[in-house]
């Protein structure tokens, strides 16, 4: 039998006796998506290569691109520092157009509004 509960972060649980029960709380926090517009990537070699310059820029949790949307997306757990970002993406040729910046939760597999 499983029984599921959910607890807030830093929460005490008060069991009663005779149960033994492992309580794991986590505490959810938001995370930040960035979409940058980016001109110049012509093939998924330049994603590559947009990628790898995020990720040296800043601290990512995930940064994906795509050339045909012209856009690069990523994902940080703090607010990232887009003019890093911007001056690490324009140095290797590349315009950033516009970039958009809104907190992020990240939805399990089980998440249901």
């Amino acid at each position: 039998m499983s029984l599921f509960w959910s607890f807030a972060a830093g929460q005490k649980v008060d069991i009663s006796p005779g149960f033994r029960y492992t309580v794991t709380v986590q505490e959810i926090r938001n995370m930040y998506r960035t979409t940058l517009k980016i001109d110049g990537m012509h093939c998924g070699m330049c994603e590559a290569h947009v990628n790898d310059m995020v990720r040296d820029a800043v601290d990512v949790k995930k940064v994906t691109s795509s050339h045909t949307k012209g856009e690069t997306v990523i994902i940080t757990e703090t607010a990232p520092d887009l003019e890093a970002i911007t001056a690490a993406i324009q140095k290797q040729g590349y315009r950033v157009l516009s970039s958009e910046s809104e907190e992020y939760e990240k939805k399990g597999l089980f998440h249901r509004k």
